[in-house]
């Protein structure tokens, strides 16, 4: 999967806790994420691995860099 490699979804949602994002509710297989100061909810489908077109769109919204997510990755 590109420079993210091989990334679940609880992977990712570790992520956006640590960014101060709050599960506000799960609908079928998504799993659909708040923060204060954004307009649009986060949705992560539970899928194994994520497409990386998913994780880039998140990241997009949540106004993170791919680098942080990268160094969250290595830790």
């Amino acid at each position: 999967m590109g420079e993210f490699g091989s990334v679940g979804w609880k992977i990712f949602e570790k992520f956006f806790l640590t960014q101060g994002c709050v599960l506000h509710r799960t609908k079928g297989d998504h799993r659909i994420y708040r923060k204060q100061g954004l307009t649009r909810p986060l949705v992560v489908p539970q899928y194994n691995p994520l497409p990386s077109f998913i994780i880039l769109n998140n990241l997009r919204t949540l106004g993170a860099e791919k680098d942080i997510f990268i160094k969250f990755l290595k830790k």
